[in-house]
């Protein structure tokens, strides 16, 4: 009976030995393939849009093809929404999210996450007559929000129960929305906010509160190491030559935030 209780504790922990490597070798995948298919936003401006060309552009996709480069593959860009960044991962449709994808608890027990790229503050953004400085002052009130993103996220878990909280399906249904009236209260990012303001002349959304500061990050599927490994080796090198400085700098017209330029894990 004890050889039998060994026996099966040493072929289930081979099993799980196997399993782990199986989920090991992201990287030599992307490699022995010779493309990196990452999952990048085209609704964010000015993360990712579609240009006149029809083409992707934003900070988000200069930072997947610097990866894609240092890596010496081919990228394929992959749209992805916020409600469904998540689950492209883990159902291998993409290799990476980068993708305005903030760190939280709950999305660390999910997928793994490299050192932050790009500085992101989520924030509460409204018409100027609105009186809002903190999350108590939403009480009664209507407010919009991208679906799955960390600003519904974090209102849902601060706002008080009886404000209402409008999810739009994604960035440019939230914008129509604020554009048309029909809300007069975004949580966005601060950038996402500034990018609307020149949308709505006459109208621009102010800040009321910032909600959190926070960052950026590539996100992966966990039991990776090869590849997390590489993604933090190439931005660490990237952000010590200066070359992710250039992109933050063309996209958002702030420097790398100096403790970020020093976070290499």
């Amino acid at each position: 009976m004890k050889f039998k209780t060994s026996l099966l504790a040493l072929t289930f922990g081979l099993t799980a030995l196997s399993s782990v490597a199986a989920h090991a070798d992201g990287l030599a995948a992307i490699h022995k393939a010779g493309v990196v298919r990452i999952g990048v936003p085209q609704d964010f401006a000015p993360f990712g849009s579609i240009d006149g060309d029809m083409h992707l552009q934003g900070l988000d996709i200069d930072v997947a093809r610097l990866i894609a480069d240092k890596m010496g593959v081919r990228v394929q860009l992959v749209p992805v929404a916020s409600a469904n960044r998540i689950a492209y991962l883990q159902t291998h449709k993409t290799d990476l999210i980068i993708s305005t994808l903030g760190k939280n608890s709950d999305r660390e027990k999910v997928i793994d996450f490299s050192q932050p790229y790009a500085p992101y503050n989520n924030s509460v953004f409204g018409v100027a007559s609105i009186k809002v400085s903190n999350a108590a002052d939403l009480a009664g009130k209507t407010i919009g929000v991208a679906r799955g993103t960390f600003q519904d996220l974090q209102l849902t878990l601060s706002a008080p129960t009886s404000a209402n909280i409008k999810r739009y399906e994604d960035n440019n249904a939230l914008i129509s929305a604020y554009t048309s009236g029909q809300i007069q209260l975004v949580g966005t990012g601060d950038f996402v906010a500034h990018a609307l303001a020149e949308r709505v002349a006459d109208n621009k959304p102010v800040l009321k509160y910032i909600i959190q500061e926070s960052a950026c990050a590539v996100g992966l599927n966990k039991g990776e190491p090869a590849l997390l490994n590489k993604v933090n080796e190439i931005l660490t090198t990237a952000k010590k030559s200066g070359e992710l400085n250039g992109i933050v700098q063309k996209w958002l017209s702030v420097p790398l935030p100096e403790k970020m330029a020093n976070t290499y894990h």
